[in-house]
């Protein structure tokens, strides 16, 4: 990585024209993917992707470039030509670099790049063989695998100069469930930030028979009604809905510039007292976890929602300066090539005093929705639009028959108040999150909930 000398350089152009801050992030990134059909490795990439990215505030706004090169000579032209772009008499000093040394909270025992392709391709196997062992109707197992090992180095004229290593790994699966040119899906894909000994510490065999039987269930389901009616959503990433409709528009991306449903809104009731929430990019070797965020803040556990009241956003230093708030260890990147904003890391709705027993015999008619999948939301209004992969009908306090094709519309805010009933038993599965400062790895979770009165869509007929 970049020697300390020539960082300081570097950073000293940057603001030789006036700006009021300047940072560097490097980056080096090892990814390798492998994707097998049907026991069949049909394709196989591995690659390392470097670059430098320089950045320098003026205020409130900022200006933004990255390269390839690492040399002298080339920074420090890029640095003279990016600090062009701003005109200011007064001048700061940069402080003299110091390196911060921590303790890294994602230890790893099994680094994937230590180990052979057909390590990883034995996994996949595993999960291949479970999967299309399950049942005739289940016609192809899909399983891809993908790892990344990440050095970056950040530093800046506040004198920081500090280093992450981040490793991860995941590997997800997808059964089809097909006859007669009818065709549904079901699907898992863990994920963490460690290394390879993970696999030792779930059941992949278990992970795969039920992605299967998820397939199973969907093909021979009725296809669900439509209407309104309380809708039960499952733990683990059935927190996708807080994600995309609520967590989104907590980011200071949207709230510095008011165009949040949520801005302005610190100390107000937004949603029903059953409701507390957190973004906690601190726990170890979870999806989401970073030992610093992307600015070389240490992560934090952002408190979002307490009792109903709203009490903090996710702020990165730039729209930090804008609201005078400071950082709360959220600026994230995919890589270089992106100027880093707020982001979520992993968040989830936090244990409330129900069980999901008591949910389900609580609730005359509905629909239970075990499993999200996609969907879309607009973050400046928080109106959604979810697919639900898997689905049964409550009736009388029971589940009964699966349906499929169901999807759940509402809005985010109008949603956080019609919660009625929170069970006891959080989980957190993994995703990947897009947005301008590209796409990064997101744990989203909750745990069981109960939504009355939301608007259901359905082939199925109207109630």
């Amino acid at each position: 990585m970049l020697d300390k000398n020539i960082a300081q350089e570097v950073l000293e152009t940057l603001i030789s024209t006036g700006g009021d801050f300047a940072e560097i992030y490097e980056e080096k990134k090892h990814t390798a993917t492998y994707a097998m059909l049907n026991g069949k490795v049909e394709n196989a990439n591995s690659g390392t992707k470097y670059g430098i990215g320089l950045r320098i505030y003026n205020k409130y706004a900022s200006v933004y470039a990255y390269t390839n090169k690492n040399d002298r000579e080339s920074l420090l032209k890029t640095a003279k030509k990016l600090s062009e772009s701003i005109n200011e008499s007064a001048k700061i000093t940069a402080k003299q670099l110091d390196k911060v040394v921590y303790e890294d909270k994602h230890k790893i025992t099994k680094r994937p790049s230590a180990y052979p392709a057909s390590y990883k391709i034995d996994l996949m196997k595993r999960v291949n063989d479970t999967i299309l062992a399950y049942d005739p109707i289940i016609k192809q197992a899909i399983v891809r695998y993908t790892e990344e090992e990440q050095e970056v180095l950040i530093c800046n004229t506040n004198g920081l100069y500090i280093t992450d290593d981040r490793v991860r790994t995941r590997l997800a699966m997808q059964a089809v469930a097909e006859e007669n040119g009818k065709m549904e899906n079901g699907n898992h894909a863990p994920g963490t930030h460690a290394g390879l000994e993970f696999y030792d510490s779930i059941d992949l065999e278990a992970l795969a028979k039920d992605t299967a039987r998820m397939a199973k269930d969907m093909f021979y389901a009725d296809e669900c009604p439509s209407g309104v009616m309380d809708v039960v959503i499952e733990n683990g990433f059935g927190g996708v809905i807080f994600h995309e409709a609520c967590g989104h528009a907590l980011e200071a991306t949207s709230v510095a510039k008011n165009e949040s449903v949520f801005a302005n809104k610190i100390g107000q009731k937004i949603a029903a007292d059953c409701v507390s929430a957190v973004d906690d990019g601190t726990i170890p070797n979870a999806w989401g976890s970073n030992n610093i965020d992307d600015e070389g803040n240490f992560t934090k556990r952002n408190l979002l929602i307490e009792n109903g009241i709203l009490k903090g956003y996710l702020v990165d230093q730039l729209n930090g300066r804008r609201m005078n708030t400071p950082s709360s260890g959220s600026g994230r990147r995919q890589g270089y090539n992106f100027e880093p904003t707020s982001r979520m890391s992993n968040t989830f709705i936090l244990n409330g005093t129900d069980t999901f027993e008591d949910i389900i015999a609580s609730t005359s008619f509905g629909l239970y929705a075990k499993h999200l999948g996609g969907g879309s939301v607009n973050p400046t209004t928080g109106d959604f639009n979810f697919a639900v992969c898997e689905g049964y009908l409550i009736e009388n306090g029971k589940i009964t028959k699966p349906v499929k094709g169901a999807s759940l519309v509402g809005n985010g805010a109008e949603v956080l108040f019609k919660i009625d009933k929170v069970s006891n038993n959080l989980a957190r599965e993994q995703g990947i999150c897009g947005s301008i400062s590209g796409s990064i790895p997101t744990d989203v979770g909750q745990p069981t909930i109960r939504v009355k009165q939301m608007s259901v869509g359905g082939r199925g007929g109207k109630l």
